[in-house]
C-alpha cells in the first residue's frame, strides 16, 4: 500500500475529498495539519503533526523528526502549503517539483516577471513597496493592486485614478499584513478588459493533459473581483483554448514546473490569451468536485492517482457541469441561509453544500478569502448548466447580522 504524507490545513473545504479519494485508492495517508488549528480538525483523520505551514524552515525539521516510516509523495491540498511540500519533497529525495519552481508560480510579482522574460503576453506591472507612492511610478490607469502570495481574490483590488490607487494600496497592504508574516511589497499592474476562463490540467513531465477548461460567465471587473461560476466545457472557440493551453504549459516549463495539477487563469481579448496566474495544484474549494461529472473522478482523486503514478481519464465524457461559489453578500455573522429545497429541486442541479457554519463571521472579499458553500450542476449543454445555477441561486436567502461598532 502507498504512503503519502498529505499536507492539509484544518478549514480546508477539500480536504474530506482528499481522505474519500485515498481510501478508493487503497493510499495510505500520513495527515500533517497546520499548526494554528491543533485541536481535533474536522476531518475524521488524527494529523501526526501540527506545524507552521507558511513557516517552512521552521516547519521542515518537525516533519521530519515526526515521519517514522518512509512515505512515496508528499503533496499540499491547498497553495498555503505547496511551498513547505517542495521542500519535503527534496529533503526526503521524492520527486516533484522543485521549491524555487513552486515560488515562481506562487508568488504573483515573480509570475509576471517570467512572463515578461519568456516574451509571453502580460500587462504593464510594478512592484510598490510605500502606500503613499508617486503614481508616476505605475502603468496608466485602470490598474489592479494584489497582494503576491493571497488567493480566492482576497487582496485584489481595481484603482481608476490617484485617490482610489491611494485607498487600494492602503486597504491591500493591511489585509497582506493580517493575513502573512512577510511585509512584502504589492503587485501594481493594468488592468486587462476581456472575459475570464480557467483551465485544470496534470503535468507528466512538462507535457499538459489538459482536464478542463471553464467559462466565467460572470464579468470580473472590479473594483473587487470575486469568483463566482465556472461552467465546462467552454464555448470558447477550439483554437482559443489551444493557445490558452500552450501558454500555460510554456510558462509552467519555463518556470520548473513540469509534474502534476495545474489550476490556471486568464483573460481573453481581441489581443489574444492574457495569463493571470498559474497555481501548482488542482482547482480550489469543492470545485474539483464538477470533474466527477465530466470525467468520472473528482480533482482529489486525480491529484492521488499522478502522485502514485496511477492512469487518468484521457478525456471529457461530453457532459456539461458547473459550480457556484456561493457568494457573501455582506460581511457580518451568517445566521443561516433559506431556501435549499427549492434549490435543490431546480432541473440539473446535482449538489448543493452549504460550507459556511452559522455563527461564522464571513466577508466578500477583498477582505475575506470564502464562500457561503456551493451549488453544483450537471446538464446536457454548459448553458443549461449555467443557468441552473442562476435559478437555484436566486431560491437562497442568505441571512448576514451586520457588525455594530462599539
Amino acid at each position: 500500500m502507498p504512503r503519502l504524507l498529505l499536507l492539509l490545513p484544518a478549514a480546508g473545504y477539500a480536504n474530506p475529498d482528499f481522505i474519500a479519494a485515498a481510501a478508493r485508492l487503497g493510499i495510505e495517508l500520513v495527515a500533517c495539519a497546520d499548526y494554528c488549528h491543533r485541536l481535533a480538525p474536522g476531518w475524521g483523520l488524527p494529523p501526526l503533526m501540527s506545524v507552521p505551514f507558511d513557516q517552512p524552515a521552521a516547519a521542515l525539521p518537525q516533519v521530519l523528526a515526526a515521519l517514522t516510516q518512509p512515505v512515496d509523495a508528499v503533496l499540499a491540498v491547498d497553495d498555503h502549503g505547496q511551498a513547505l511540500a517542495a521542500q519535503l519533497r527534496v529533503a526526503l529525495n521524492l520527486p516533484g517539483n522543485p521549491p524555487e519552481a513552486v515560488a515562481t508560480l506562487t508568488d504573483k510579482l515573480r509570475f509576471r516577471q517570467l512572463q515578461q522574460a519568456i516574451g509571453l503576453p502580460h500587462p504593464a506591472f510594478a512592484e510598490i513597496r510605500d502606500a503613499g507612492v508617486n503614481t508616476a511610478a505605475v502603468p496608466d490607469f485602470p490598474l489592479v493592486v494584489k497582494a503576491r502570495r493571497l488567493n480566492a481574490s482576497r487582496g485584489v483590488v481595481r484603482a481608476d485614478d490617484a485617490d482610489q490607487l491611494a485607498r487600494a494600496l492602503k486597504q491591500v497592504q493591511r489585509i497582506r499584513d493580517r493575513a502573512q508574516r512577510e511585509r512584502e511589497g504589492l503587485l501594481v499592474e493594468a488592468f486587462i478588459p476581456g472575459v475570464e476562463i480557467a483551465l485544470d490540467g496534470v503535468l507528466y513531465g512538462g507535457a499538459l493533459q489538459v482536464l478542463a477548461v471553464f467559462d466565467k460567465p460572470d464579468p470580473l471587473d472590479g473594483p473587487y473581483f470575486e469568483e463566482t461560476l465556472f461552467i465546462t466545457p467552454s464555448r470558447l472557440p477550439q483554437a482559443t483554448q489551444r493557445e490558452f493551453a500552450d501558454a500555460v504549459a510554456r510558462a509552467c516549463v519555463a518556470a520548473g514546473v513540469t509534474e502534476g495539477a495545474v489550476h490556471a487563469e486568464a483573460r481573453i481579448n481581441d489581443a489574444g490569451v492574457w495569463l493571470l496566474e498559474i497555481a501548482p495544484r488542482g482547482i480550489g474549494g469543492l470545485c474539483g468536485r464538477v470533474l466527477d461529472a465530466t470525467l468520472g473522478m473528482d480533482s482529489a482523486e486525480i491529484v492521488l492517482r499522478h502522485a502514485i503514478g496511477l492512469p487518468l481519464p484521457m478525456q471529457a465524457n461530453g457532459i456539461a457541469a458547473g459550480v457556484m461559489m456561493i457568494p457573501i453578500p455582506a460581511s457580518g455573522i451568517l445566521r443561516g441561509v433559506d431556501g435549499l429545497a427549492a434549490a435543490r429541486a431546480v432541473p440539473h442541479i446535482s449538489g448543493i453544500e452549504i460550507t459556511a457554519p452559522t455563527g461564522q463571521l464571513v466577508a466578500p472579499p477583498p477582505e475575506g478569502a470564502g464562500y457561503l458553500g456551493f451549488l453544483f450542476s450537471r446538464a446536457a449543454t454548459p448553458a443549461q448548466a449555467e443557468a441552473a445555477l442562476r435559478s437555484a441561486h436566486a431560491a437562497l436567502a442568505v441571512h448576514i447580522q451586520p457588525l455594530v461598532d462599539a
